[in-house]
């Protein structure tokens, strides 16, 4: 089955005064320029891709500390609908951010972000973070919204973020008597290891695998999003499919599934040497890795010569203030708002927190709970979790800087052209220079 990565967006409203903000019980006023509401408060419009009860509760919250503003919730996905036309609702937000005319708040989780701050769409919230004194600075994890940074300016704003971490089975490799620098090592070096841990395994179903159960056009998927600045500059919107380094990842990938170093094949008992792991929340850091393995070894992820490879982060829901709002100030309370302990503790928002106390909180009770037996995996057995094993996490946590900033059509292309290669259809530089030539187009858009 086909993994491609779907598109999530949000909504924006073309006029200042909408149908939709008219059914919301609010009206435009000329007044300084600014929308009031018939009660006189000021209008600040926040569009979604759809109902949130995140953000429902939120608001709610929202409102009784400021009555004085009139938060307006809209919804592009309207009653009776199944889904959200995405494609509809990228031109509906291209053409709104152009005109100046959509909603003062947008969510723009799978936007093309870096376009929009190019042509200056989107309000750098930099400044405003840094001057408010209601948000407690030093214990926000900066290290993700620095991540999040286009060009040294704070655009979008998360609901929260989860980690994609990587995974070796820490008895096999003492076993092997492999050390993995995973500080510095790279696809090639892994590949390496790879090769030495699976000949050491036996045929036949005891046979492991190092990586398993995924079509080779996900694992490159994966692999381009570690690179993918590299392949992709964030700033210019330039592709760099064309050149010997895809090519050679490309025929890396093949090689390991032809000579079944990898499979695409489900693993026996799941239990491939090394596998990615989605960890959504600090529990998950348990309940994921611990059962999988007995003996679980985080790691960075192989990467570039010169990049990092730790924990990438995944944000939720990003939402951005728009740079011809009227109410921008009014907008910006909103985003402080979400940073305060009351919001980053919602019961509604189970990822990590943006935080540090609250992370560090939840970990520290997984901790306790460990350490005195009383925390129990889905089988029931008992997750024996080492001291050392949690202060990896936590610094990983408090460490992880590369953002997931991959744009998901680009990552279709890819997935969509390079079946061909790996089936042995077209060569890898015809699968390239096609990979190439239509995200240029794309990305020239």
């Amino acid at each position: 089955m086909k993994k491609r990565l779907g598109l999530g967006f949000t909504c924006v409203i073309l006029a200042a005064a909408t149908a939709c903000q008219a059914g919301n019980g609010g009206e435009t006023t000329a007044g300084k320029g600014q929308p009031k509401s018939k009660e006189g408060k000021k209008v600040v419009t926040l569009s979604l891709k759809e109902s949130n009860p995140y953000y429902e509760a939120v608001a709610k919250k929202f409102k009784e500390k400021y009555p004085d503003i009139d938060l307006q919730i809209q919804s592009f996905k309207q009653p009776g609908e199944e889904r959200v036309d995405n494609e509809k609702y990228i031109k509906t937000t291209n053409t709104a951010l152009l005109s100046g005319k959509g909603a003062d708040i947008i969510e723009v989780t799978g936007l093309p972000v870096g376009k929009y701050v190019s042509q200056k769409l989107l309000l750098n919230m930099s400044d405003m973070l840094d001057k408010d004194k209601t948000v407690n600075k030093s214990d926000l994890q900066m290290n993700v919204l620095d991540a999040m940074k286009w060009n040294g300016g704070l655009y979008t704003m998360p609901a929260s973020f989860f980690l994609r971490a990587f995974v070796g089975d820490g008895d096999a490799l003492q076993k092997a008597n492999v050390k993995v620098d995973d500080k510095s090592w790279n696809w090639k070096q892994f590949e390496e290891i790879a090769r030495k841990l699976v000949q050491q395994t036996a045929s036949g179903k005891d046979r492991r695998y190092a990586l398993g159960g995924e079509q080779p056009e996900v694992i490159l998927q994966e692999w381009v999003m570690d690179s993918y600045g590299e392949l992709i500059d964030r700033t210019t919107r330039k592709a760099n499919f064309d050149s010997p380094a895809f090519t050679d990842l490309l025929r890396q990938v093949k090689k390991l599934y032809d000579d079944k170093i990898m499979t695409a094949q489900p693993t026996d008992n799941e239990r491939p040497l090394f596998y990615s792991e989605r960890i959504f929340s600090p529990a998950d850091f348990i309940k994921g890795p611990y059962t999988k393995l007995s003996n679980p070894k985080l790691l960075q992820k192989p990467h570039p010569e010169g990049k990092t490879g730790g924990i990438r982060i995944i944000t939720t829901s990003e939402l951005a203030i728009q740079a011809k709002s009227e109410v921008q100030e009014e907008a910006w309370k909103f985003m402080a708002f979400l940073l305060s302990e009351e919001v980053q503790s919602s019961p509604y928002e189970d990822r990590f927190s943006l935080l540090k106390s609250v992370n560090e909180k939840k970990l520290d009770e997984l901790q306790k709970q460990t350490k005195d037996g009383a925390y129990k995996l889905a089988d029931g057995k008992t997750a024996k979790v080492s001291e050392e094993d949690f202060a990896r996490f936590k610094q990983f946590l408090h460490t992880a800087d590369r953002y997931a900033d991959e744009d998901v059509k680009v990552l279709n292309i890819i997935y969509d052209e390079a079946e061909a290669f790996f089936s042995g259809q077209k060569s890898a530089e015809e699968v390239a220079k096609l990979i190439q030539n239509r995200t240029t187009t794309y990305l020239n858009e």
